[in-house]
């Protein structure tokens, strides 16, 4: 993989735009908390998320194993690195933050599979983004700090929502019909009202002086559908009974997105179940919840933003599950 760009509302992957199909990991092991019980685990991890269909992760509140990322650069996935959140605002965070975040930058900008960097999420450690200068200064700061050290990398200053500098716009959306998703993003007009309008999580996507310009929107967090057998679990962002349920609302939600000729990608909440959180595509041992070749089918449809992506040399019919993707 060679360095990537941004440009007329696309991202572009070695000069071609490249649709997004990201699904949000937060890398946790029951057995073992954040680390990964054996190295070999760190590789099932990477082809599971390909036999999902997907062509990249969202690392979410962790700076990954190293060897996380090296099979991704081996095995072909895209990377958007996440910095963990601090708990407040104070001059310790801007001190800490800033520190441990250029000793990220510099441990792994070698590694080709990082396509963008993410210093915040969804205004963690500055609550108040979107009426204080400070914190405001803050992320324009990182945003800044981060192009300065690697200029090549697509850079997010606060991914979701209140957004004072990006490269890619992105919104955190978990509405649970894709009806609601077509009507919000199913056109350029769509997703202009939404931008300027309406609020998704009740919060404003871009701050006042943020540059909307040709800047590529990408979803970056939505789905979130937990599988709830007898009712009693954690349904977070909503619940199905069965894997019938579930592979129903993940087409629906989507077949959405990827009918949109506006948006260059999405990311899926989540990809395992993370301790309450049980709305993982497989279930914290790595388990799948729902038949891997179903989901994989609807990951891998072609998507309006990008119909290039429709004409390969390659078909994705003749993939098999636990193989590398010979185009890699």
């Amino acid at each position: 993989m060679r360095r990537r760009s941004r440009s007329w509302s696309h991202l572009l992957l070695n000069g071609r735009p490249y649709f997004l199909r990201l699904v949000l990991s937060q890398g946790f092991w029951p057995e073992s908390h954040l680390a990964a019980p054996d190295s070999d685990a760190l590789r099932r991890e990477v082809q599971l998320v390909k036999d999902l269909g997907f062509n990249g992760v969202r690392l979410h509140q962790k700076v990954e194993d190293p060897r996380f990322l090296a099979w991704c650069d081996r095995l072909g996935l895209v990377v958007w690195a996440e910095m963990p959140a601090a708990y407040e605002f104070s001059p310790m965070t801007i001190s800490r933050l800033t520190r441990e975040w250029l000793e990220v930058l510099e441990r792994d900008a070698s590694h080709p599979c990082v396509v963008a960097w993410v210093p915040v999420n969804e205004s963690w450690g500055v609550p108040a983004l979107e009426r204080s200068p400070a914190q405001q200064d803050l992320v324009r700061a990182l945003y800044h700090l981060t192009k300065a050290v690697d200029p090549d990398r697509l850079v997010i200053g606060n991914d979701g929502w209140e957004q004072p500098v990006t490269d890619v716009i992105t919104v955190h959306d978990y509405t649970s019909r894709g009806a609601v998703l077509r009507h919000r993003y199913g056109s350029w007009e769509a997703l202009e009202h939404t931008l300027a309008r309406t609020q998704p999580g009740y919060r404003v996507v871009l701050l006042p002086g943020a540059e909307r310009a040709d800047r590529p929107v990408l979803i970056s967090e939505f789905g979130g559908i937990s599988l709830d057998v007898d009712g009693s679990g954690w349904r977070g962002y909503g619940g199905v009974p069965d894997a019938e349920g579930l592979v129903r609302g993940y087409t629906d939600l989507v077949t959405a997105l990827l009918d949109s000729p506006a948006v260059v990608g999405f990311c899926w909440t989540q990809l395992t179940d993370t301790q309450q959180e049980r709305n993982g595509l497989l279930t914290a041992d790595r388990s799948p919840k729902a038949p891997v070749e179903q989901i994989r089918a609807v990951t891998t449809r072609a998507a309006a933003a990008v119909p290039g992506d429709a004409i390969t040399e390659f078909s994705y019919g003749d993939y098999t599950p636990g193989t590398t993707d010979p185009r890699e």
